[in-house]
């Protein structure tokens, strides 16, 4: 009879049997705490702030229905079937078409349709990334980039941001301080459109310096562009790919400009890190899901899907000027936040001794929920900083939300003044995102 392995601590009993059996990778898979609170946060009564779920209400349901049922009575042979990992040849050919908006020209046998952006940046970490190799990220960086990286034992050095973005001289010596090292350096990975979670947008005339600095030392660029196509005042920045699409993975989503839930991204890669993908992703799904795939192609064929993102910019703006005027009003002073001009998120910077991981258990209890700072770092800094998102909840929910997040920040202000700074526990690493917080 097979019996579990024993605990390393003699006479003590493991409560995972096959604690010793996992990969040592796998000590860089820590939970969000976000995620123990989902259920909790996810009731009506709470106001969430924490997700960056997009308002789905603004899609022309109706129609929707009618051309899916019809997708099925005449195509169902197909779009019930396995497919290629590479993706529906038409949907590659659409996706040149939507990225052509940013100024990219590209050829659709280099696009790689992925379940999500997600896999495409899993994909691209596992085929680039040797553990103890170094990848440079803005500081913060998505949450659940942070959880890929560490997952393949890659080390994450941040780069420091401003209102403008990442800032190339902060690029230079973060790159320096690595060489020097001794270390390696596989990317540069960086969402230079509506930062998530910064919400700014990295300034026209820095692109082509970051993209010189990232040449010059051999370092391939990841741009991660989910919401590039979602500014407010309806410019449309150049992709980084644009300008050098030899040195420039890009990944793409339609979670954000049509259905999250149909998970459908993709990666556009130079063409000999097309192949690598395309073997990845055969490992990892065998094929991404036909049916959504051409769920997509017809949406994009039949729809003003142009008309669509131009509806979600101006839903989205309305609950951007909802969330600032609710922040201007109500926040305490000392606090500091951004104006975005696009995307889903305001970045804000609470007083001196507040710890938005320890604060955030309160402001449930209040009902109220956003993602604390910390998640968004690698090396567990960020601890006065939260991330709240206006995408998903009305403009009146909004305003009650950040009012009541207020209220609670004025009751840690006022805790402090009276016992000192409150503390969370320390976070070691990044943490795994919960779909409320992606």
């Amino acid at each position: 009879m097979n019996l579990p392995e024993q605990s390393p601590t003699p006479g003590a009993r493991s409560l995972d049997p096959h604690l010793r059996r996992y990969a040592a990778r796998t000590a860089g898979m820590t939970a969000s705490e976000i995620r123990a609170l989902f259920a909790v946060a996810s009731r009506p009564e709470v106001v969430s702030l924490a997700g960056g779920m997009p308002h789905l209400a603004a899609l022309p349901m109706d129609s929707l229905s009618g051309e899916i049922g019809d997708l099925i009575a005449q195509d169902g042979l197909v779009a019930l079937q396995y497919g290629s990992a590479h993706g529906v040849p038409t949907l590659r050919e659409q996706i040149c078409e939507v990225m052509a908006l940013e100024g990219i020209h590209g050829h659709p046998d280099d696009v790689v349709v992925t379940v999500g952006s997600q896999m495409g940046l899993d994909m691209v970490t596992r085929i680039f990334c040797d553990p103890g190799d170094v990848v440079l990220a803005e500081g913060p960086s998505y949450v659940g980039a942070l959880g890929s990286f560490a997952a393949y034992q890659a080390e994450v050095v941040h780069v420091g941001m401003d209102a403008d973005g990442l800032v190339p001289e902060n690029l230079r010596q973060a790159i320096a301080a690595v060489e020097s090292s001794g270390r390696r350096i596989k990317f540069l990975y960086t969402i230079p459109n509506f930062h998530n979670p910064a919400g700014v947008t990295l300034a026209v005339n820095r692109r082509a310096e970051v993209l010189e600095i990232c040449r010059r030392h051999n370092i391939l660029v990841v741009e991660d562009n989910p919401y590039g196509l979602l500014g407010f005042d309806g410019v449309t920045y150049p992709a980084l790919r644009s300008t050098d699409p030899d040195n420039v993975v890009y990944l793409g989503s339609f979670s954000k400009t049509f259905a999250a839930g149909l998970r459908v991204g993709w990666v556009l890669a130079p063409h000999a890190v097309r192949e690598k993908l395309v073997l990845a992703a055969e490992s990892a799904t065998l094929c991404p899901p036909t049916l959504n795939q051409l769920i997509v192609s017809r949406y994009l064929a039949k729809h003003d899907w142009k008309g669509q993102i131009k509806v979600y910019r101006e839903a989205y703006r309305d609950r951007r000027d909802a969330a600032i005027s609710a922040l201007e009003q109500h926040m305490p002073l000392g606090s500091t936040w951004n104006k975005p001009n696009g995307g889903f998120y305001v970045w804000l910077t609470l007083p001196e001794g507040i710890d938005t991981k320890a604060m955030l258990p309160r402001a449930v209890t209040q009902r109220v929920a956003y993602a604390s700072g910390t998640g968004f770092y690698a090396d567990g800094l960020g601890s006065r900083q939260l991330r709240i998102s206006y995408c998903y909840p009305t403009p009146e929910r909004i305003r009650e939300g950040v009012r009541r997040l207020a209220n609670v920040i004025k009751d840690e202000m006022e805790l402090h003044e009276t016992f000192g700074a409150t503390s969370g526990r320390a976070v070691t690493g990044p943490q795994t995102p919960a779909p409320d917080t992606a």
